[in-house]
């Protein structure tokens, strides 16, 4: 009975979507392939201008971005994405790590640094806490967020409180 509350409890969770982003074409279709397989829902991007367009057009959970890339490299893109989407995880992939690297990456909001060649089961988990910490980010921003409505609707009159909401909406923009 546990097994199978677990197998309807994991087939009504919503897919976590993915940017890939990687210029070695053969990995990214390669790794792609391999995460939607673990049913992950995949877009995959082999530059950052791709990458970065994607993400205006699509909503995702998680972004595993190659470090080293021609034109706009790693960092540029996750300095990019992290400006414009809050509450994006963002996972670099290198194969010429080094802790200058490492720590510029972190500074920056990286969720996490993994080198190539990298081990899928690591890649798999590193996504999935990634996913949990965005979630967490989230809900405590809502969380906040309601309570400040809560607080605004005890001492504002009905016309001030819209006039409060439309402030903390553009806010969040």
């Amino acid at each position: 009975f546990n097994n199978h509350m677990e197998d309807a409890k994991v087939s009504s969770q919503k897919k976590i979507k993915i940017l890939l982003v990687d210029d070695e074409i053969d990995f990214l279709e390669a790794i792609a392939e391999r995460l939607a397989l673990k049913d992950f829902d995949v877009v995959a991007a082999s530059n950052g201008k791709e990458a970065i367009a994607s993400a205006e057009k699509g909503l995702f959970d998680v972004a595993v971005v190659d470090f080293q890339m021609p034109g706009m490299d790693g960092t540029q893109v996750l300095k990019l994405l992290k400006e414009r989407h809050k509450y994006l995880e963002i996972i670099m992939l290198t194969s010429h790590a080094t802790i200058d690297s490492a720590v510029a990456s972190a500074k920056l909001g990286a969720f996490k640094y993994l080198e190539k060649p990298y081990d899928f089961e690591k890649l798999v988990g590193t996504i999935q806490e990634a996913y949990e910490e965005r979630l967490k980010k989230k809900f405590e921003h809502d969380k906040a967020h309601m309570e400040k409505i809560q607080k605004l609707s005890l001492r504002e009159s009905p016309l001030g409180l819209l006039r409060a909401l439309a402030n903390l909406d553009d806010d969040e923009k």
